[in-house]
């Protein structure tokens, strides 16, 4: 049986959209013998949300998840894997909560989309018919974007670890083995990437790490295709304060962009120079998920162009692309970052769109926000909060709302406690969002 409209109204209050006065009609009336069909493809925080907040706002809908992995691990956090301040464990989370709601979890990999039949074909030989199909495949991998390297050195000598899993912890296992006096390169490709800090909060990390296990002699090198970074003050702030001297950043203006490596002496060329690493992290240039290239969802520069209001693909109907596979917004100005908190807040907005639709109501008026917590050192941590409204079908900031960690207080024990909390702020965050996507 299809939900009331003054209990869709009552549930949106939960999620991150405003739902319209104009919105006041009629539901359109939906047997429970034609219940609709909607299938999630991709199992991390924006599939798995949309698919819990799809259930939650209508139970009347069938709900599919479809995920090759039977446990998801957070990227968010899992730098603190490498250094040994966090168990791996603390960031891997099972399906069973979204089970338990109603969600059909189905543990596979999607052989393809059909959009003008409305099917899903999965490698085990299933078939999904769907109303609506929410893509939230994550990112995949440009090889090929720098000389030298391939999938087998990712999985082998040279672990990008920029999907949280095995080479999070084959990584750790170089840093561990690193001698002192050592260097450490991470190299930084040209964005848009996921997590835009990450590879400055891995930095820090790493530095922690040796800081604290007799290896301060080291050196951490980023080689950045990038002219700047999100929240640069605030990491040069940590770096100064807490490594000072041992980490170094090359902006892409000053050569900084990688162009090839060489796995077997571990160097790093860029342009103009060379770079020889103990450890090389290569984090290699990203475009949106294999499904949805094959699916025809990808633009020239290979990222899912949406529908800023609905989450809708521009180039299929009733596809909804969420979570890092997407360009939410116009480059570079006004893009949501790949975030963890954007694919949540993207996925409640499709999912109230699509169960809208599938009502006969307007889809409702959405904000989006974005939070990102960084961690350099323990008790260190600062964030960025931003809040975006489509404003003439562009995404734009609301001024009024969110803001950044203040570089300097009024005092340094203000300044300690600032940080402090923000440490502990980061992980009730990792927490309650794990639980909003999976419990």
């Amino acid at each position: 049986m299809s939900i009331n409209r003054r209990d869709f109204i009552k549930t949106l209050a939960t999620t991150s959209v405003v739902f319209p006065l104009s919105a006041r009609s009629a539901l359109a009336s939906r047997s429970s013998s034609a219940k609709a069909q909607v299938v999630v493809i991709g199992g991390g925080y924006g599939g798995a949300t949309a698919a819990k907040y799809i259930k939650h706002l209508d139970s009347a809908i069938e709900v599919t998840l479809i995920e090759k992995q039977a446990t998801y691990t957070s990227c968010p956090l899992s730098n603190e894997v490498i250094s040994g301040e966090r168990e791996i464990s603390t960031l891997q989370v099972g399906y069973d909560g979204l089970r338990k709601q109603g969600i059909h979890v189905l543990i596979d990999e999607v052989a393809g989309v059909d959009p003008a039949r409305k099917k899903v074909t999965t490698q085990h030989g299933k078939t999904l018919s769907y109303d609506a199909l929410v893509m939230s495949p994550g990112i995949a991998f440009d090889y090929a974007g720098v000389e030298g390297y391939s999938r087998e050195l990712a999985d082998g000598s040279l672990p990008h670890a920029w999907k949280a899993g095995p080479q999070t912890l084959a990584l750790k296992k170089q840093l561990e083995a690193m001698r002192d006096g050592g260097t450490f390169i991470i190299a930084v490709p040209k964005g848009p990437f996921r997590c835009p800090p990450g590879p400055y909060e891995r930095a820090a990390q790493v530095a922690n790490y040796l800081t604290h296990h007799g290896k301060a002699k080291s050196k951490v090198i980023l080689l950045d295709a990038n002219d700047s970074f999100s929240k640069k003050g605030l990491f040069e702030q940590a770096w100064a304060r807490q490594y000072p001297g041992m980490i170094e950043w090359v902006a892409g203006k000053d050569d900084g962009r990688v162009v090839k490596v060489d796995a077997k002496s571990k160097t790093a060329f860029t342009t103009f120079n060379d770079h020889k690493a103990d450890v090389l992290n290569l984090i290699p240039p990203h475009h949106a998920g294999a499904i949805a290239k094959a699916t025809g969802l990808t633009n020239e520069k290979g990222w899912c162009s949406v529908d800023m209001l609905t989450m809708e693909s521009t180039v299929h109907k009733d596809i909804y692309v969420v979570g890092d596979s997407c360009v939410h917004g116009d480059l570079p100005v006004y893009a949501a970052p790949k975030s963890a908190h954007s694919a949540s807040t993207q996925a409640k907005a499709a999912a109230s769109a699509i169960v809208a639709k599938l009502n006969g109501l307007p889809a409702p008026e959405p904000f989006f926000v974005n939070t990102c917590y960084s961690i350099t050192a323990p008790g260190w941590g600062f964030s960025v909060v931003h809040v975006y409204k489509v404003v003439d079908g562009k995404l734009v900031y609301v001024k009024e709302a969110g803001g950044v960690s203040p570089v300097k207080m009024e005092s340094e024990a203000a300044l300690k406690l600032q940080r402090r909390l923000e440490a502990e702020y980061a992980n009730g965050w990792i927490k309650n969002i794990m639980a909003d996507a999976f419990a």
